[in-house]
């Protein structure tokens, strides 16, 4: 217990000392020398008049001139899908081709591509399938350069001479001059050319409905070698549903190719009522009710305690414990979405707040199962070796996987290695949630071992049976919160997705009733019916050897002061 009560407190510090960032629905995500061929940004289930504001603010492309970005294009995919997992054809397109090129959409899900040229210093947006979004962006305007090239062109079909030519006249000093001014006068347009990517800025945004405008040429910034540009998209009536925004470097989808990139990106997604995704909106309030619920059962079992206060033993005050932590964690959790949703990020003293309860809660609950699974307490007050090697080894990797999680959470979707961290977390978790199976186990070996050998078969089958209900009971509810729930999730519309959250709730709640009701301090509770150690049994033996002496037995108090008197059959 020691090993375990140290590891949550290096798992504390070392969650205050990384987190650095909270949830938040306004993003930035800054990458540098990234090789990857497609970046997932962020996934947002978005209502009618959400919007999404995408700022790219810095791209730094390889400066290989081998690359040929009409070949292999450079830009950004925003895709729509009715479910979360199933993110349209872009996904499976991956696999075949570089999304940027794609080939006919099945269906009439929408797809909306940003194609970055920067040859032209532009960015071609095409609108693929049904649409029923808006999207407001600079449009591209003609640079100077190219204002003097049709300048010339126009000379040239008129007959003039071109400038810079130089006419033989008999003065040869007015020559000269009138090609001095000519070259001043070009130097004077290259220098406004080289402005234009910054005063392009100034151009005023249009509003154009992609229903009807399927292709859109927008103005691409550069500073130095940083190329810059952004978009408003706001969702119609018909756009509803969950987007996904994906970034896509083409030339590093081919085998043995890795050319490093850069970029700096401003994301800020929002629904009409904050800015939370469709399926999180209801979260806020769920939490409340649902720490509102624990803790009147948190309540009754305290009740409970103080009116069998004969047969509590100490784990079930660990139980109550459990029980107030779990509430206390789910108000910190729902006053995290809350400021979420208005402000756009987290508060970060609640949100610590609600990370330290979590913490907590998840190592009472192991520690909860784990004891129960002994039958610490209950049956005896000693663990085996085996068993407090579970308690060294589960609790502090669960409470590290929790920090862990907690820190991932709190960073950008699109940075590198996000998705394989959250696979080796959640696989983690399970053995962990597998692991505390294994005193169940060694408690139901012993007791069948017991039952055929020390004469007691009736009260240690009493025994078994309690145990095998509890471990049937811990397997569905791990089965059901880790697998069950999240296949449900990726096949719900996007706007009820938050169901996944209180199915994980409800269950949990079922769990721990469920588990008081089984090992409740009563009188007919089968542990408390039963010897509580070897000893008691050698001390419940008929002491008479006579008939003076019939009816008569040995009386021994047990730990907690109660009497327990047999009645001798001689």
């Amino acid at each position: 217990m020691a090993v375990a009560q140290r590891g949550c407190v290096v798992a504390g510090y070392l969650l205050l000392l990384l987190l650095a960032g909270c949830k938040a629905r306004i993003h930035k995500l800054t990458l540098e020398n990234e090789t990857r061929s497609f970046i997932d940004l962020n996934n947002f289930g978005f209502y009618t008049n959400g919007s999404l504001d995408v700022n790219l603010t810095s791209l730094r492309l390889p400066s290989d001139p081998s690359v040929n970005y009409s070949t292999y294009p450079v830009g950004f995919s925003l895709s729509r899908s009715r479910v979360n997992g199933v993110l349209s054809y872009t996904q499976a397109e991956e696999t075949e081709g570089c999304t940027l090129q794609p080939k006919e959409p099945p269906g009439d899900e929408p797809l909306i591509l940003f194609l970055i040229n920067v040859d032209n210093l532009s960015v071609t947006m095409k609108a693929i399938s049904v649409q029923d979004n808006f999207l407001i962006a600079k449009p591209k305007t003609e640079s100077p350069k190219g204002q003097r090239k049709r300048r010339d062109a126009a000379k040239n079909e008129s007959g003039k001479p071109q400038p810079g030519t130089t006419t033989i006249k008999p003065d040869g000093n007015m020559a000269q001059t009138k090609e001095k001014a000519e070259s001043a006068k070009q130097n004077e347009e290259d220098q406004a050319e080289a402005k234009a990517p910054v005063e392009a800025k100034t151009v005023e945004e249009n509003k154009f409905d992609l229903g009807k405008t399927k292709e859109l040429t927008l103005a691409l910034g550069k500073i130095n070698d940083n190329y810059n540009f952004s978009f408003r998209m706001e969702v119609g009536p018909l756009g509803q549903g969950l987007y996904s925004l994906k970034f896509h470097y083409c030339k590093n989808g081919k085998p043995g190719v890795k050319m490093p990139y850069s970029f700096t990106l401003e994301v800020t997604e929002k629904n009409p009522g904050g800015y939370l995704s469709a399926a999180e909106i209801p979260l806020s309030r769920l939490y409340i009710c649902m720490a509102g619920v624990f803790f009147i059962a948190a309540m009754v079992w305290v009740y409970t305690l103080l009116k069998h206060r004969y047969s509590v033993f100490k784990i079930h005050w660990l139980m109550a414990a459990l029980a107030f932590t779990k509430s206390t964690s789910l108000v910190f959790h729902s006053i995290n979405y809350h400021f979420i949703n208005t402000k756009g990020h987290t508060i970060e003293g609640w949100a610590v707040m609600y990370y330290i309860t979590h913490l907590l809660k998840g190592a009472l609950l192991f520690i909860t199962l784990a004891l129960i699974g002994t039958g610490w307490a209950f049956v005896k007050y000693i663990l085996s070796d085996k068993e407090k090697k579970i308690f060294m080894i589960v609790i502090p990797l669960q409470v590290l996987d929790n920090v862990a999680f907690i820190i991932i959470e709190s960073t950008e979707e699109g940075s590198s290695e996000y998705y394989l961290w959250k696979q080796i977390l959640f696989l983690v978790d399970l053995i962990c949630c597998g692991a505390i199976l294994f005193p169940v186990v060694w408690s139901i070996r012993h007791l069948q071992e017991a039952s055929s050998t020390d004469g007691k078969a009736a009260m240690n089958l009493e025994k078994l049976k309690l145990f095998r209900h509890y471990y049937v009971m811990i397997v569905c509810y791990i089965y059901f919160t880790r697998i069950i729930a999240i296949l449900l999730k990726v096949t719900m519309p996007f706007q009820w997705q938050w169901c996944y959250e209180f199915l994980v709730e409800a269950s949990t709640l079922i769990f721990f009733v469920l588990t008081g009701y089984k090992f409740r301090p009563a009188s007919n509770n089968p542990y408390l019916q039963l010897p509580q150690d070897e000893e008691d049994v050698e001390m419940d033996e008929v002491v008479t050897e006579s008939g003076a002496l019939e009816g008569i037995s040995k009386v021994k108090k047990t730990s907690n002061g109660r009497e327990r008197q047999k009645e001798s059959t001689l």
